[in-house]
């Protein structure tokens, strides 16, 4: 029983052989068993078109604008303000197709409806023409009459004399210097304008589209109204509105950061 005993403890006192070393699991290479990220862009991988234009997709910059370079940031966070430049990079010419997409985006831009509104409601106040009377069959053909005169002189400055004579539309905001210079550029751009080619010349598209634009709108004005003088007054106001909103989008960033205190569209 001793005997027993001794041998026991003896066989208990000694050490255990130490474990097996396990084999080392095989070494695989990481094509193989790690999958490469699709979306991972190398370092030298050259950036897309698209990727150019996420800056301007996150200011919620429009398809329109990202392609032609323009903002329209609303005069006074009403008026439409399309075909306006507020960079000083230098912009490829726009190709005929946007030039009519920036008028078409001007002419139906919702805020021109209430604006044409109250050109016709002047007219049913004055009377004018008078052979149209009163009532509200009256105010549609005023409305319609001013809607379509504004319409017309939009896309015959914007889109179809300048597509014809290669002059671009858009309006390069100055931005800086004295008012009396910013002031006259605005209103000197009614004369001059950039051509396609980059180069400066003569706005034929502001008094040939205006001009134009005056003549067929005797088609639908009444016969007492298809005078020199009233063709004279349309082709006038015409001008005048442009030379006024030339104004307001050179000022508009300065009227921006004083009344709104934003800087940026």
């Amino acid at each position: 029983m001793a005997v027993a005993f001794l041998g026991t403890a003896a066989m208990a006192q000694q050490p255990s052989p130490p474990p097996a070393p396990s084999s080392p699991a095989p070494e695989t290479s990481g094509t193989q068993d790690q999958k490469p990220d699709p979306s991972a862009k190398k370092p030298d991988e050259p950036k897309k078109p698209g990727d150019a234009q996420k800056p301007d997709e996150a200011v919620g910059k429009s398809k329109l604008e990202q392609e032609t370079g323009t903002v329209n940031d609303r005069l006074f966070e009403v008026l439409p303000n399309y075909g306006t430049v507020e960079t000083s990079e230098n912009l490829p010419p726009l190709r005929s197709g946007q030039k009519f997409r920036i008028a078409t985006a001007s002419v139906f831009d919702w805020a021109a409806y209430p604006f044409n509104g109250a050109l016709a409601a002047i007219g049913q106040a004055k009377n004018d023409p008078s052979s149209w009377g009163q009532g509200w069959g009256a105010y549609g053909k005023r409305y319609g009459a001013s809607f379509a005169d504004n319409s017309i002189g939009t896309y015959m400055t914007v889109a179809v004399f300048p597509s014809l004579l290669h002059e671009d539309p858009r309006y390069f905001q100055v931005g800086k210097g004295t008012f009396s210079h910013r002031a006259f550029y605005a209103m000197n751009r009614l004369f001059v304008t950039r051509k396609d080619s980059g180069s400066l010349g003569f706005n034929y598209s502001e008094s040939v589209g205006n001009a134009a634009a005056a003549a067929l709108s005797n088609i639908y004005h009444p016969a007492q109204d298809r005078t020199a003088s009233r063709n004279a007054s349309t082709f006038g106001f015409l001008i005048l509105y442009d030379g006024l909103a030339n104004e307001l989008k050179e000022f508009w960033p300065d009227i921006r950061r004083k009344l709104l205190h934003k800087n940026n569209p």
